[in-house]
């Protein structure tokens, strides 16, 4: 490696014309390495700054600056562009490398149809399919502090967003260490139909402070439960002479007497809806009604009122009156 000052050649005898020329041949073919500039450098000169032995820098001078072009580093046998808009072809690079994180500067990845993503062990992990004149895509959101990362359906104002299973597969929600939750973000129904809403039924889960969930059918279809259904039976309590009762919150009650009670008047009474109460005499205890419940011949029965028995009564309410619609009395407590 070899510097000259410059490139002109002088007259002068052979051997020193050979010399000279010699020289500069040599500066020539070494870059003009050098821990500086050559004293020959002009606009347009390439030079190999040996500052570092093991990483020297190619410069270019433009005739006042002097500007790094890369390193090479001798051991790893590699390239090390300094500016971030040098542009290289990496297409006759079958394993090409990044030795730092990839900025795509503004501009987009291409990726051929059914080609993708592998992991480290160069095993399929994302998998590009392409629709000809695409609109409608995926757009993936991280979140801050608590919040969840978006995973959404961008393009045209509506658009659907497919989780779509291979075969028989399912598609599984949630983890394996704690209960799966499916719900609305915002305040919104949530509406659970087949085939994009056509010919189907749906379970509605409405939002509000008081929302209900409604089952609806489709044409003449029906709610089929294969296995027992069942409301669970709670306890209602009196006091002061007076059993109270929540129509909505405890459908299926039973009441076991400690006093002479009347049952006081439902709330959260909803016509058509039916409610039953199991009566359990501990001791001889009078049970009556509050005059919105309606029998036979407008007639209370006569409950049983003796220790050890239950009286069992079903009761539909027609938006004005609870009307009984079915008794059995003095049954022994098992």
């Amino acid at each position: 490696m070899s510097q000259v000052t410059d490139y002109s050649l002088a007259n002068q005898g052979f051997s020193a014309f050979r010399t000279e020329l010699n020289n500069i041949l040599g500066a020539i073919n070494t870059l003009n390495a050098g821990s500086s500039a050559p004293g020959s450098i002009a606009a347009g000169s390439l030079w190999l700054d040996t500052t570092n032995a093991t990483t020297p820098t190619l410069k270019f001078y433009d005739g006042s600056d002097q500007i790094s072009l890369c390193t090479f580093n001798y051991s790893a046998n590699t390239v090390n562009w300094l500016d971030n808009s040098v542009t290289a072809d990496v297409s006759g690079d079958s394993s090409p490398q990044l030795g730092g994180n990839l900025d795509t500067n503004s501009h987009n990845i291409i990726i051929d149809d059914a080609h993708y993503i592998s992991d480290e062990n160069n095993n399929e992990q994302i998998i590009f399919q392409t629709t000809g004149s695409a609109v409608n895509e995926l757009e993936i959101t991280n979140g801050a502090t608590g919040d969840g990362p978006i995973l959404g359906a961008s393009g045209e104002t509506n658009v659907d967003l497919h989780i779509k299973p291979k075969g028989s597969g399912k598609t599984v929600i949630g983890s394996a260490g704690a209960s799966a939750y499916l719900t609305t973000s915002g305040t919104y129904d949530l509406v659970l139909d087949t085939n994009k809403g056509t010919n189907s039924g749906n379970i509605t889960i409405t939002d509000g402070a008081n929302g209900a969930i409604d089952f609806t059918t489709n044409g003449t279809g029906a709610i089929k439960f294969n296995d027992m259904a069942y409301i669970p039976q709670q306890a209602l309590t009196s006091s002061s002479n007076a059993v109270a009762w929540d129509a909505q919150a405890k459908p299926n009650a039973y009441h076991l007497t400690t006093e002479n009670t009347t049952l006081s008047a439902p709330s959260n009474a909803v016509e058509g809806a039916f409610i039953c109460i199991e009566v359990n005499f501990d001791g001889s205890h009078t049970f009556s009604w509050n005059a919105i419940f309606n029998f036979s011949a407008d007639t209370a029965p006569t409950t049983t009122d003796t220790n050890g028995k239950t009286d069992i009564f079903v009761f539909k309410y027609n938006g004005a009156i609870w009307q009984e619609v079915g008794r059995t009395l003095n049954i022994p407590e098992s």
